[in-house]
């Protein structure tokens, strides 16, 4: 039913070509989004740099690959914290800024508009938070002030500041809104694409999604990430900066407390003055020859995974009545965030994107129709199947979550039974195609649930970038590489 993706990139990259040179000012470990854009931010400034990626294609968990001449995006459903060219001090002209690179680059197009939709309430959104806040006064009229005020304490909270401590959000929310529902409406979009961690998340964490979903919005590229990873690498190459693909490392060597030497799979040695290891937090734990005293620290490893049904049509959406860009829903009457424990996917809530459904120039389309559907997983229970089992599994839960999904939608009951008929392509991804593709432990896209918000690790010269860092979403990842860089490489503010 399904096959495993096999990758490619905008250029076909050597295997292991030969490295003149064996030092680096800086070698990043990751040609994920913050792994580029930190290379980015080096080469700007004159510092050798290099790049090492263990897979054949950059982008990490935003990414592509191919099927029969089709193209599949993992990971973009959206370009968060979207705002229009212009617009002063948002993350996404910060860090264009930083990277030298012009806003139309991105060929961003706005989304049409999304909704959180619940058995009970169904709240629409878009670009324009004043719309946004116009359905939450319409539905919940007497939480519509304690919605405000928590607004307020939102824009004026600064996420990252280290002595924030942790504070769980669902305590906050209540607090402010004293509704369950509106609660979990504001929770389950914001869960959904920023949290390593079951049934609540702190609330720094909560405060940067909500910011990037609600407060800026959602755009997306007519091409797709394959548009951002081709201007990332072209910037990064245009720089004379060095980006070795299928080039993994096995060890980070060490002394006196500082790493020197990174020894790659095929037995080569690299020597730098520091390190950004974007592959994760473990991860990068695992690749070296001496530990953190903390031995919890050593544990730290996210385990909220999910799957993903990918399905092509030979129509577009809105043709069925499907207008919506993103759905976020929720069958029950109560919003559980967490993994599974009894099977394989939470087919009960998840993530409806069309891709089509963006506002892109000129009328243009995409040629097929494209039904996204993301969902909870439990990543061992995946990992546990015997491969011909694995991929019953796959067919099975294909349509499981085929079914709840469509259930969402507003879709004629002979819309649903032909759904079969108009489908052109089908594939899913499961926390073990994660884990095979991105070497993220245990399949998780989220990282540690504790974020290492400082990018230090045990060894002084070695830092993290990406998700671990706390940054969320493609933007907070490009920002991550760059405050680590300019932080800790370049020594200089942002």
């Amino acid at each position: 039913m399904t096959r495993l993706p096999k990758t490619e990139t905008p250029e076909t990259p050597k295997r292991n070509a030969t490295l003149e040179r064996a030092h680096f000012d800086c070698v990043i470990i990751g040609a994920g989004m913050s792994g580029l854009a930190s290379g980015i931010r080096l080469a700007l400034a004159g510092k050798s740099s290099l790049i090492l990626e263990r897979h054949n294609a950059s982008g990490g968990l935003n990414s592509f690959y191919s099927i029969d001449g089709r193209k599949y995006d993992v990971g973009l459903h959206a370009l968060t914290n979207y705002v229009p060219k212009g617009t002063k001090g948002a993350p996404l002209t910060k860090l264009l800024r930083q990277l030298r690179i012009p806003y139309e680059a991105f060929d961003l197009s706005e989304q049409r508009q999304s909704k959180i939709h619940f058995p009970d309430c169904t709240l629409s959104f878009n670009n324009s938070f004043e719309y946004f806040e116009s359905q939450i006064a319409d539905a919940f009229p007497e939480s519509i002030d304690g919605f405000r005020k928590l607004v307020a304490k939102i824009v004026n909270y600064d996420a990252f500041k280290l002595e924030n401590g942790t504070q769980a959000t669902r305590a906050i929310l209540q607090s402010y809104l004293n509704n369950p529902l509106l609660e979990s409406m504001l929770l389950c979009p914001v869960m959904y694409y920023g949290s390593s961690t079951e049934d609540d998340m702190d609330f720094s964490q909560f405060v940067i999604m909500f910011r990037s979903l609600f407060l800026e919005g959602f755009a997306r590229p007519f091409n797709g990430v394959r548009t951002l990873i081709k201007v990332l690498q072209d910037q990064y190459r245009s720089l004379g900066g060095i980006r070795k693909m299928r080039c993994g490392v096995s060890q980070i060597l060490s002394n006196n407390e500082c790493a020197h030497t990174l020894i790659l799979d095929d037995g080569t040695a690299i020597h730098s003055d520091q390190i950004i290891s974007t592959v994760g937090y473990s991860e990068t734990l695992k690749l070296c020859d001496t530990q953190p005293a903390d031995p919890e620290s050593q544990n730290n490893i996210g385990t909220m995974a999910f799957t993903e049904t990918i399905t092509l049509f030979d129509t577009q959406p809105a043709d069925l009545g499907w207008e919506d860009t993103i759905i976020f829903f929720n069958h029950g009457s109560e919003f559980n965030y967490r993994s599974p424990k009894d099977r394989h996917v939470d087919a009960d809530s998840g993530v409806i994107c069309f891709p089509n459904n963006y506002a892109y120039p000129d009328g243009a389309q995409l040629e097929y129709g494209i039904l996204r559907v993301t969902a909870l997983a439990n990543n061992r229970t995946w990992f546990e199947l015997a491969e011909a089992d694995y991929q019953k599994g796959k067919a099975y839960w294909y349509e499981r979550l085929q079914a709840s999904a469509l259930s969402a939608l507003p879709a004629h009951s002979e819309t649903v039974q032909s759904m079969a008929q108009r489908t052109a392509a089908k594939d899913m991804f499961t926390p073990r195609t994660v884990k095979k593709y991105t070497g993220h432990l245990n399949g998780a896209i989220y990282g540690c649930p504790k974020k290492i918000k400082d990018g230090r690790t045990h060894l002084e010269n070695l830092y993290i970038a990406g998700t671990d860092q706390g940054f969320l979403g493609i933007v907070g990842a490009l920002l991550s590489g760059i405050s680590i860089s300019n932080k800790y490489c370049l020594k200089q503010s942002e």
